[in-house]
């Protein structure tokens, strides 16, 4: 029990990495050392660790752009105008770094396949690209049918409010299934997910194709 309740403890505190610069002692996320103030080279963090977020599918999408942002002026080009070719590039690479994490942390699907894979990735061997779920496939079907027949704005229209509808819905699921630490659910649901937001962009080529008829 108390090995246990050390690891806890040990898992809890920051990881600490000597500064390349001073040789100080500087926490896993922090962009700059507080001893020197040397720029650090991005660690090796995950998304929501290097964005001061906890581990949850549900994010603040404000309070994650405020976090960006403020990150990204810190990184500015003109900060390091007259620092050394290495903490330049080690500026930039941090940028990259941050640039990545907000991308896939601001998008439910990418927020959703980044996490079932950081939670577990081999949920479920195929990963959240293949899956055997008969109700997904068929719904996906059924969907991409419809609107191939489609053949006025008004239907297309319909089926778009549809699956703006089963959008907002599998997002509600995959909160849930997250919360309930149902990996193989959630990993279900990203799927789900995958395929209807493709079928909005083939919405979007259906209403061009019809526009271009008229």
């Amino acid at each position: 029990m108390q090995k246990e309740a050390q690891k806890a403890d040990a898992a809890e505190r920051p990881r600490v990495s000597p500064c390349w610069s001073c040789q100080g002692p500087v926490p896993g996320e922090a962009l700059f050392c507080h001893t020197c103030q040397a720029v650090q080279p991005p660690g090796g963090d995950d998304h929501f660790s290097r964005l001061g977020l906890d581990t949850d599918f549900d994010v603040d999408v404000a309070a994650l752009e405020r976090r960006y942002f403020d990150l990204q002026r810190q990184l500015h080009p003109d900060r390091f105008a007259t620092r050394t070719a290495r903490e330049r590039l080690l500026s930039q690479q941090q940028a990259t770094s941050l640039n990545e994490a907000f991308e896939t942390l601001k998008d439910p699907l990418r927020r959703a396949d980044y996490l079932v894979h950081l939670k577990g990735a081999g949920v479920l061997p195929e990963g959240c690209d293949a899956v055997n779920d008969p109700v997904i496939l068929m719904e996906a079907m059924e969907l991409r049918e419809a609107l191939a027949e489609a053949e006025a704005s008004h239907e297309v229209d319909a089926i778009a409010r549809r699956t703006r509808e089963d959008i907002d819905e599998c997002i509600a699921e995959l909160s849930r299934a997250f919360d309930a630490e149902d990996l193989e659910g959630a990993c279900r649901l990203t799927t789900r997910l995958k395929y209807l937001r493709k079928l909005g962009d083939e919405i979007r080529a259906r209403r061009a194709k019809l526009a271009s008829n008229d």
